[in-house]
């Protein structure tokens, strides 16, 4: 069996030694539309990442029995496409909920007490040559008693609310799908949300109902003091207002890990902003513990290996 992975270099250096056990394994770093259906003439299980899966791909890969997407998300898949022809689709989903979860509160720690700031004044001897033993000139803010507003809570925002709760945090969410679930934390509209917040955390995923969900007037609403970081989606945020808001320092900060282009543009408006120290980025790393790679990788070869059982 013929297993061509079109873009493994979205899982950098991760033995991909269970996939290659189970037939005759090929890997691509990366695959623009042209190479992908060069590739796939007499491939029988495709795996991708972000590749599209379209019409004129599955066309051109006639031998084709098992499309294996190496994330959570098919959107980059032509789901009914795949189904017309009979080739069912396996994503993996719920291998990345700690790493993105552990992600999220590096980002929101380090917003809150200025890290980077502090590490320098070490680092630059400017703490040596101070005259006292500390050094105030930036705020360490406490997470115990804030309030946290989850937007988006499945699997890692219900995670995330376990985790603002051990730090003392009150917990509210805002349901995107429109269906409260879980009762464990109050649902509250979006308006309450931003304007009640003093850290919003943003786990949805990207579709009609959350694009652009987060705009100029929405980031108007939150506090002066409050933080939003968006480990969900590039998209959900509105990252031309986002600029604004934090050239004008009109919020406490921003992170993200997710942009609406990725990689993100060199002359992009967050990355120029007036108040860089009011901003964390991650090349969407959340995902891609060590860990989580292996158990994707494992993950995928347990499809294939399913798949060979029941042919």
């Amino acid at each position: 069996m013929k297993i061509v992975f079109l873009d493994a270099l979205t899982l950098g250096d991760t033995p991909l030694t269970p996939i290659d056990a189970l037939g005759e394994l090929v890997c691509y770093p990366t695959s623009s539309p042209e190479e992908a259906r060069a590739r796939v003439g007499d491939c029988e299980v495709l795996i991708v990442n972000k590749v599209r899966v379209d019409r004129a791909l599955l066309a051109a890969a006639p031998s084709l029995r098992l499309v294996c997407e190496a994330a959570t998300g098919v959107n980059n898949i032509d789901l009914e496409a795949c189904s017309e022809r009979g080739i069912p689709v396996r994503n993996v989903a719920g291998y990345s909920t700690e790493p993105v979860v552990q992600q999220t509160f590096m980002h929101i720690l380090s917003l809150m007490g200025n890290a980077p700031y502090f590490d320098g004044v070490v680092k630059s001897g400017s703490y040596s040559r101070g005259p006292v033993f500390t050094d105030l000139s930036r705020p360490v803010r406490e997470l115990d008693g804030r309030t946290i507003g989850i937007i988006g809570m499945g699997t890692i925002g219900q995670r995330v609310a376990a985790v603002a709760r051990a730090f003392g945090m009150n917990v509210i969410y805002y349901s995107t799908s429109g269906t409260s679930h879980c009762t464990d934390y109050p649902s509250v509209s979006l308006e309450e949300l931003l304007k009640k917040s003093d850290v919003i955390s943003i786990h949805a995923p990207l579709n009609g109902r959350t694009r652009g969900l987060i705009g100029a007037a929405e980031l108007a609403r939150m506090k002066r003091d409050a933080i939003i970081v968006n480990m969900g989606r590039g998209g959900i945020v509105d990252e031309k207002a986002l600029a604004v808001a934090i050239d004008k320092a009109a919020i406490g900060g921003a992170a993200t890990d997710v942009f609406e282009t990725e990689p993100v543009p060199e002359n992009h408006p967050l990355l120029h902003t007036r108040h860089p120290e009011l901003l964390r980025f991650t090349p969407h790393t959340a995902w891609a513990s060590v860990e989580a790679r292996g158990r994707l990788v494992a993950r995928i070869a347990d499809h294939i290996r399913e798949f060979i059982s029941a042919s």
